[in-house]
């Protein structure tokens, strides 16, 4: 069975967020994830996790006014310095909280920015985080994501995620995978993992449709959990999910996915 982590911008949202680490451990949990460390001290941050005794194993770059709508600013060519000063504010924390990969949300292009543009800026701006990053031994992940629920996001296939990946050139770049997003874009979710398990760092899940917990939708989790295993999938799935009633009730898929697995064993 995969390993999880609990991503505490969707889960346990009853309760404040810096109360959420101690709910996730309670509930559980060993490993943990969220959007962005920002609002917060670093060293605050660091205390919950030790108090807890968590694993924090993905946050994201700054991407610009969230609150106001945006999704990221990898893809605004008149941000890039903006982008770069994210970056190495992103690597203080990462570095103070001990994670070892970040995620770029690429953002949507805005007005009068060409496809072609837009591209070309991503790929610059990864191309020099993806090097920043690595000389503090971390790894760069970037995420399509669906445009149902974000139009205009600008990645929004995993074909589209690995050709920047291909145009960047790095090797500490790699493909965040989730599959939610993927399920709403594309499905194929089992032929898609596969060919592409080289270059996924990182998978974050979510049913479909509602985007709530596993067993709430039309996708198969037990069967992707077997996949995974198969593949030989190291790293933490993310629970990045909206829980349809509260988080601890919510949470049958996974005392049933340890079962099987201890049924399996």
């Amino acid at each position: 069975m995969p390993k999880f982590a609990a991503n505490l911008t969707m889960l346990f949202n009853e309760v404040p967020f810096l109360d959420r680490f101690a709910a996730a451990a309670e509930a559980g949990f060993e490993a943990v994830e969220f959007l962005f460390p920002y609002p917060f001290k670093a060293a605050e941050l660091a205390e919950r996790l030790e108090a807890n005794n968590l694993k924090l194993v993905l946050h994201n770059l700054p991407a610009g006014n969230w609150e106001g709508g945006e999704r990221g600013i990898a893809c605004l060519p008149d941000r890039k310095g903006e982008f770069q000063e994210g970056v190495g504010r992103a690597i203080e924390y990462a570095k103070a909280l001990k994670v070892s990969q970040l995620n770029c949300l690429v953002g949507i292009p805005t007005a009068g920015v060409s496809r072609e543009t837009a591209l070309s800026t991503i790929v610059d701006n990864l191309r020099y985080a993806a090097a920043e990053l690595k000389r503090e031994g971390i790894r760069l992940l970037v995420e399509p994501c669906n445009s149902y629920d974000i139009p205009g996001f600008a990645l929004n296939r995993s074909a589209e995620g690995l050709d920047i990946i291909e145009k960047v050139g790095s090797d500490n770049l790699f493909l965040q995978y989730d599959i939610y997003h993927m399920q709403r874009m594309e499905g194929e979710l089992a032929a898609t993992i596969k060919k592409q398990f080289a270059k996924i760092a990182h998978i974050q899940l979510a049913d479909n449709p509602g985007r709530n917990e596993p067993g709430t939708g039309e996708i198969n989790y037990p069967f992707l959990f077997d996949l995974l295993d198969s593949l030989g999938y190291a790293g933490y799935v993310g629970c990045e999910y909206k829980p349809k009633t509260n988080t601890v009730d919510g949470l049958g898929w996974l005392r049933g996915a340890q079962q099987r697995a201890a049924e399996l064993a």
